[in-house]
């Protein structure tokens, strides 16, 4: 589950179980936004069914079409035609038979929905409007990202809808340059469960995994190329030439990519190979001792609207390593809770693995600096808090 999901999923549930609201959440039968274009992928059950209080419906996809589309929206956005947009939109997906009808029926006081460039965001925005009601919209944007958010169609969605909740204020100063109205836009965030974290010993989280008790480096979150697993697979054999008991864990969803990192795995030599380990599709409640058994949490992303795996270090007092890439500087303090690289750069990422597995100290301290950091801003209830002010206002007409 990404974090946008994982987003949806935690604040539905708070506003059940906190403010006895009622939430339906309406979403596709994929198990990933690659399973909207491509028809090989396993799907799940379409239909209703009750997850944690709150009421799902998941949509059939017509991936078919989506998949038909790759091909010429290619090149529509190489050569720039006008009507390229539109179909870097319907190749991406979800092109979802029904669901503008199913919001239109649905008796809800307010239409919220994340997170662009999919195209239910925009059915969001058409059903509240053909029904008169308010719309807040997640955009969870990844501005450096020009094939995915360079569309002019985004942009005028965000400045139609009532409300817009920007995850960092680094997206709400961006979309406020995009026209967005400012008394519209609420910098929120995301949360993390900390008291999951707390208790789980890194002795025991490594036992549990079969490491020992030697450093070990992971990369937790959607193992996929612009999230940086490449850069860290590039990285490791540097570290290793230095300082050859350090381990590493590579977890997370399974992505058209993971077939290369398993393909890179068995290519390094057998000694690299004992270092290492790939675990993916894991289920959630192992997150703590994953986050528990490693000493440092190299995600060098490209693309993070927030980025949750880097709170989710941090809750289990654990330093981080990100990029210089759009929001991500605006979540890590440089130098006190974790370290900044520029993107797709493994030799620096080589580097500030070994600055922290050579300086323990230092990493405890940037962990600790990043827990405290998510106790006080980042926790789900106020995360939760936070949205239904938003979701209050836009009902009342004050945005």
């Amino acid at each position: 589950m990404g974090g946008t999901e994982l987003l949806i999923q935690r604040v539905s549930e708070e506003l059940v179980h906190r403010f006895g609201d009622e939430v339906a959440v309406f979403t596709t039968d994929c198990l990933n936004g690659e399973a909207f274009f491509s028809p090989r992928l396993p799907h799940l059950n379409v239909g209703w069914e009750e997850i944690g209080g709150v009421r799902v419906r998941r949509f059939p996809v017509r991936r078919r079409i989506s998949r038909a589309l790759r091909g010429p929206q290619a090149l529509a956005y190489r050569f720039g035609l006008p009507f390229n947009e539109r179909l870097r939109a319907m190749s991406g997906g979800p092109i979802v038979s029904g669901l503008r009808q199913a919001i239109t029926a649905w008796p809800g006081d307010i239409i919220s929905a994340a997170s662009f460039p999919l195209l239910h965001m925009f059915d969001a925005l058409a059903g509240a409007r053909a029904t008169n009601r308010p719309c807040v919209l997640t955009g969870c944007l990844h501005p450096e990202d020009d094939w995915g958010f360079e569309r002019s169609m985004i942009y005028r969605a965000i400045r139609d809808a009532d409300a817009y909740i920007a995850l960092t204020q680094f997206e709400a100063d961006y979309v406020v340059s995009r026209g967005a109205a400012p008394g519209r836009v609420h910098p929120v965030g995301v949360g993390v469960d900390a008291e999951a974290y707390d208790g789980v010993t890194s002795e025991e989280a490594k036992w549990r995994l079969g490491f020992d008790k030697r450093p070990l480096v992971g990369f937790i979150g959607q193992v996929a190329g612009h999230k940086g697993a490449d850069t860290l697979l590039r990285a490791m054999p540097r570290v290793w030439q230095v300082e050859p008991d350090v381990n590493l864990l590579v977890a997370g969803g399974r992505t058209l990519f993971t077939p290369v990192v398993e393909r890179t795995l068995r290519e390094w030599p057998a000694e690299f190979q004992r270092r290492s380990r790939l675990l993916v599709d894991f289920p959630g409640e192992k997150k703590p001792w994953l986050y528990g058994a490693i000493d440092v949490l190299a995600y060098p992303s490209g693309y993070e609207s927030f980025g949750i795996s880097y709170l989710e270090a941090w809750a289990a007092g654990k330093p981080v390593i990100g990029t210089r890439s759009g929001a991500i500087p605006t979540v890590i303090s440089e130098g006190v809770d974790g370290l900044l690289i520029d993107y797709q750069d493994d030799q620096a990422l080589s580097r500030a693995i070994l600055d922290l597995v050579r300086h323990p100290e230092r990493a405890l301290e940037m962990g600790a600096a990043g827990r405290a950091k998510t106790l006080a801003r980042y926790t789900w209830k106020r995360v939760a808090e936070r949205f239904r002010e938003i979701y209050v206002g836009a009902k009342a007409g004050t945005g």
